[in-house]
């Protein structure tokens, strides 16, 4: 068919043919990849990565195409594209002028005229009728079927059928109660066209291909999609015959030779030799090398011509092709599969008996080597484990016995695999039947009895060196514990022997009964100062008590102390000694009387508590500073007493707990607080009258001030955040580091009142008083008494609007309305009743 085989580009410029040519191949490719599961909507674009393309090619054609590329790159989808149009070539198709490219680019024209190749090779060219084929044969196969018929010429593959009584008549012919021919006009193709392409649609299973209104409303259909959809008519009704050959010239040998082969596959009788052996795996390779392969072939040729078949029926949509029981392929590939289950257990048999026959030498010989080796590493240890070197070892000797007795431990862990491996290749020699397994046994059973002995013996001599270590670290802290303690109370009698003989000088009174009663004091210590002697000496003999109950060998003394508890008696002895001799000179002391008596006076601290207006407090305090000037001749006399008092070499008084410098700082920090509380009241007044703050405002930035201020005119960072808190502000972080850096420039963490003042003042000179919110709320609400939210949201920003309104209340009064808010009840809440 070479004036069908090119591709002429021209015709596909007319939009009318392209469209119907979109349609038709469309419908035709999706009758064929609806078997694979699934279908393409744009068949210039559902083609591009070759992937369907490819598909569409194994179904119609029944065989296999090279392994497509699943990338999405271009150049991944030009070798899919590639491989079909390969494959469509190795058909002896003629491709003109159609390029992998062009179908990738989604070139319309192209696409549309691969398409075409295809329908002609696999649906039109091996049509054959009365020695026409392709083309002339399914045009002459038309005219036979539709002959008797009237009003039915078919001459061509266009205009032929547009009035659709010819596909009327090619149903009618094969299924006549599907139609009813005599009742279709040739006036009325719409008519004619709709029924004939419903009726193959849902009766023949071919699907509809072309749209009545195009075939009428086009002067010349498209002969290529009147071909395509004919040719579908012709498979549905004619078909290849069916064909057995294959079976009588193939299938029965070769099931023949597969049973002939079985049994001999399945012979698992051993040989008792190493030739023997060899010789079953040599005949098994000839037939795996020699007598298999032409199988191999005739079954692939088989399955090939079997496939071939039933895709030339399934194209023809005939019934598949049933071959007689026990001769189809699902026969042959079972006898197969059981052919090449046996060749498999065959060959796993072989290779067993090889491998057992070979391995029983090396296993014999590596059991040997191993145990070798176990019964040199061995060979001691028992003795090693079974000394007693730690009954007279140190604690520190204990400790280095333990580390290494440890390493042996991980040692013996460590040959636990030898011994198990040694055990393992014994077992396994006695199941593949080695003659001299009843020497390996017995060797086996040594090594494993003397593994469980050294076992049990670390065991023990852990549990020895662990017991002695316990017992030694508990005399350790035992050691520890009488140095910690008998250090202190050696040193405690030390020191009380030394004040018990040392002699005294005293100026005061005072100072001779304090000597009195410290001694008395010291006296009533003793009895728990024996106590400790006591514990002490308890320790000592808890240490000998272990050394006495569990045999330990103490070598050396205390490594902690010098101190015994020899020398503890001897001490408590003399101290007991000199208590009653130093009994005797308090009694003595007791008798001189007082010779010295001073009165120290005491300042009382100083309270002012501030009424009136700023200019009578400043009055007052002035007036304050003047008696504190006055009273200075007292603290000069005070001055000269305490000159004649250290000059009688008295240097401390009990009677009071002031020094001279303490009243002396303290008089200094009091002319400078007056002086300070004065300036302060100053410069209140400057502010004040600066700022217009009127005095009851100052009066309560006091009382808020004195109520938080707990270090006398200083508040620090949280106290001054609590007391904005209670005047009404609401702080986050970072506003009160912004009003901190306000009062606190110097970042002491202190607010001053005067800093405290200035804040306030500047805080109330910003805010609007209770009448101005009063009167702006009131020009909001046009002067209604009432206001709407909608006009708060319409006046003021969101966030204004919504604070606004959470601190109104509803508005209640007879000229309200639904939603009205009481402008008044947010003032009161702002500001107090007081205010307004």
């Amino acid at each position: 068919m070479p004036q069908e085989d090119d591709w002429d580009r021209d015709l596909l410029l007319d939009p009318a043919w392209e469209k119907q040519q979109r349609k038709t191949f469309t419908a035709w490719c999706n009758s064929h990849l609806r078997k694979a599961g699934t279908q393409i909507e744009n068949i210039e674009e559902d083609f591009r990565d070759g992937l369907k393309l490819m598909l569409l090619l194994e179904v119609i054609s029944g065989e296999r195409l090279a392994k497509p590329e699943r990338g999405k790159m271009r150049v991944h989808k030009i070798s899919n594209v590639n491989k079909a149009l390969d494959f469509i070539a190795s058909k002896g198709v003629k491709l003109v002028s159609i390029g992998a490219e062009e179908i990738v680019d989604g070139n319309a024209k192209m696409t549309l005229g691969m398409i075409w190749t295809i329908i002609l090779r696999f649906a039109i060219q091996d049509i054959s009728v009365e020695e026409t084929s392709a083309k002339e044969g399914l045009l002459l196969w038309c005219q036979r079927k539709t002959a008797p018929y009237k009003n039915v010429n078919i001459q061509n593959f266009h205009i032929s059928w547009k009035d659709g009584l010819g596909f009327c008549a090619l149903i009618h012919r094969h299924r006549p109660e599907l139609i009813d021919y005599g009742k279709l006009r040739k006036d009325d193709p719409m008519t004619n066209l709709n029924t004939a392409f419903d009726v193959a649609e849902k009766y023949l299973d071919i699907p509809k291909m072309l749209d009545a209104e195009d075939i009428v409303g086009t002067a010349r259909p498209d002969e290529k999609a009147i071909m395509t959809y004919v040719s579908s008519f012709y498979h549905a009704f004619s078909g290849a015959q069916k064909v057995s050959w294959m079976q009588r010239l193939l299938l029965l040998p070769l099931l023949e030779w597969i049973r002939r082969t079985i049994p001999w596959l399945e012979n698992r009788m051993p040989e008792n030799t190493m030739q023997a052996m060899q010789q079953k795996l040599e005949d098994f390779r000839d037939y795996r090398r020699l007598h298999k392969p032409p199988k191999v072939q005739e079954k692939c040729q088989l399955e090939i011509n079997f496939n071939t078949l039933q895709t030339k029926l399934r194209l023809s949509n005939r019934p598949a092709f049933m071959p007689s029981e026990g001769k189809m392929v699902s026969d042959i590939n079972n006898a197969w599969g059981n052919l090449e289950g046996a060749e498999k257990g065959y060959e796993e048999w072989l290779l067993n008996e090889i491998r057992r026959l070979e391995r029983l030498d090396h296993l014999a010989e590596k059991f040997r080597q191993k145990a070798a080796i176990h019964e040199a590493w061995t060979e001691g240890k028992e003795d090693m484990l079974q000394k007693r070197d730690y009954e007279t070892a140190s604690l520190s000797e204990i400790k280095a016995l333990l580390k290494k007795h440890e390493a042996f431990e991980s040692d013996l862990a460590a040959h636990q695999d030898r011994v198990e491996q040694i055990a393992a290749i014994a077992q396994e020699l006695n199941e593949l039947d080695y003659y001299d397994s009843p020497s390996v046994n017995a060797r086996c059973q040594r090594i494993c009895d003397q593994w469980d002995a050294l076992g049990a013996l670390t065991q023990k001599r852990s549990e020895a060196l662990q017991r002695t270590e316990k017992l030694l670290e508990t005399i350790d802290q035992l050691y520890l514990e009488f140095a910690k303690r008998a250090a202190p109370f050696n040193n405690w009698m030390e020191g009380a022997m030394e004040d018990l003989q040392d002699t005294f000088i005293v100026h005061t009174i005072e100072e001779i009964q304090g000597l009195s009663t410290a001694h008395e004091q010291f006296k009533a210590t003793l009895p728990e100062a024996d106590k400790e002697r006591q514990a002490i000496l308890g320790i000592h003999n808890e240490i000998a008590k272990i050394v006495q109950t569990y045999h330990v060998n103490m070598a050396g003394t205390n490594p902690y102390t010098t101190i015994n508890p020899q020398e503890i008696n001897a001490k408590w002895d003399k101290v007991r000694q000199l208590v009653p001799q130093r009994d005797q000179f308090a009694n003595q002391a007791n008798v001189i009387g007082p010779w010295i008596q001073t009165k120290m006076e005491e300042i009382g601290r100083i309270s002012i508590e501030m009424h009136g207006t700023l200019e009578d407090q400043l009055t007052h305090l002035r007036q304050y500073e003047k008696s504190i000037v006055n009273y200075k001749p007292k603290i000069d006399q005070l001055e000269g007493d305490h000159q004649l008092i250290q000059e009688a070499l008295i240097f401390d008084n009990k009677h009071t707990n002031y020094t001279m410098e303490h009243i002396r700082v303290g008089w200094e920090q009091l002319l400078t607080t007056i002086a300070r509380t004065i300036n302060e009241i100053e410069n209140q007044i400057l502010t004040r009258d600066a700022k217009g703050i009127s005095q009851e405002q100052l009066n309560e930035f006091r009382a808020s001030f004195n109520h938080f201020d707990r270090r006398s005119g200083i508040m620090d960072a949280e106290d001054f955040k609590t007391c904005l808190i209670s005047v009404g502000y609401n702080l986050g972080e970072n506003e009160f580091s912004r009003i901190m850096s306000i009062v606190d420039p110097n970042r002491m963490g202190i607010v001053t009142f005067q800093a405290f003042i200035d804040f306030m003042s500047r805080e109330t000179a910003d805010t609007d008083t209770a009448d101005q919110v009063m009167a702006s709320f009131k020009v909001l609400a046009g002067d209604k008494n009432y206001i709407l939210a909608d006009e708060l949201r319409r006046e003021l920003p969101p966030d204004q609007a919504e604070y606004c309104m959470a601190r109104m209340a509803p508005y209640t009064g007879p000229d309200a309305v639904p939603g009205a808010l009481d402008y008044m009840s947010f003032s009161t809440a702002l500001y107090g009743e007081s205010d307004l």
